[in-house]
């Protein structure tokens, strides 16, 4: 539905660095299919690089998160459209990767689930809905809120983030606009500036591809730092599916040189889990006392095993 004419936010969208035109791509309505879609990667192309040069402060989210979650709290991600789905698909992700609980990563996109499968027309816009689903996150003091926002001005993002504050949560800001655009208090800003897109303000291109570098980063750094990772394996993931049953079976076979059979036996004999299985083959030790292991090394295989004194070895 048309909207009444409003210049301020016309101006103010009109500055943004993600709504403007790309120089290296105006002629992309009169190439051939083979050079529309060179034209697209040599722009996704340097999205890593962004990524890269923002490690310092996505190292700052990735901390906010270890000690939001030590403490007991979450970790939940807000957004609207792409960004709000990139949240959502990230949070949904955690628990078969690393058999975190349901919830202590969330997601919550602007316009609620049914936004996943269709956008919903003005809900990035609603101020009240991102305060509002907030309250009923029931956000504590404890928690980290993620705003995700390629723009930084997403009405629903920025109103979700000042509740997130005002309930005493840490907060951070994943957006593609330079850092000196940011006047949204926040403890982290993360500013990832890839540029104008191949299509001028289809923030799903590059934008997205970079929140979604950010994001894979800032959750796995964080179950690493959690114990929930062996050298790079996954150790903690829920056998939800005959694959992931098998992907544990692999990894036991992997870290200790077990073979097929002997790792179905130990993983039947420590429970499924994969981490307890580990320690009682390299330790030689039962069930009980890799668990009472693991228990004492709070999590962490390599503390459990003895091959780093405690956690912060490993940083």
């Amino acid at each position: 539905m048309p909207r009444q004419p409003d210049r301020r936010v016309f101006d103010e969208i009109a500055g943004l660095a993600t709504e403007q035109r790309n120089p290296r791509t105006m002629d992309l309505d009169r190439l051939p299919v083979e050079e529309i879609l060179r034209r697209i990667h040599a722009e996704d192309r340097t999205v890593a690089g962004v990524v890269g040069g923002e490690i310092p402060q996505l190292a700052q989210v990735v901390d906010l998160a270890v000690a939001a979650i030590r403490a007991g709290g979450r970790v939940l991600y807000v957004g609207a459209g792409t960004s709000g789905r990139l949240g959502v698909l990230d949070a949904a992700e955690c628990p078969p990767t690393f058999g975190t609980p349901p919830g202590l990563f969330r997601g919550i996109i602007a316009g609620g689930y049914r936004a996943l499968v269709r956008a919903v027309d003005g809900a990035e816009d609603r101020e009240e809905e991102g305060r509002e689903a907030v309250r009923k996150a029931r956000v504590r003091a404890r928690d980290l809120v993620v705003g995700l926002a390629a723009s930084r001005r997403t009405p629903f993002v920025v109103a979700a983030l000042a509740a997130a504050r005002a309930r005493g949560a840490r907060t951070a800001l994943v957006c593609c606009t330079p850092r000196s655009e940011v006047k949204i208090e926040v403890d982290v800003a993360v500013c990832l500036v890839v540029g104008p897109e191949a299509l001028m303000g289809s923030t799903r291109m590059k934008a997205a591809t970079a929140q979604k570098l950010a994001l894979n980063m800032i959750s796995t750094a964080a179950m690493v730092r959690l114990g929930k990772v062996y050298e790079n394996m996954m150790v903690d993931l829920m056998a939800s599916s005959r694959k992931l049953v098998e992907r544990g079976r692999r990894t036991l076979m992997t870290v200790t040189g077990a073979g097929y059979e002997e790792a179905c036996e130990a993983l039947e004999r420590g429970g499924g889990s994969v981490k307890t299985a580990i320690v009682m083959v390299k330790a030689g030790a039962g069930r009980a006392e890799a668990e009472a292991r693991l228990a004492a090394a709070g999590g962490f295989v390599r503390v459990a095993l003895g091959e780093i004194p405690d956690a912060e070895g490993g940083r």
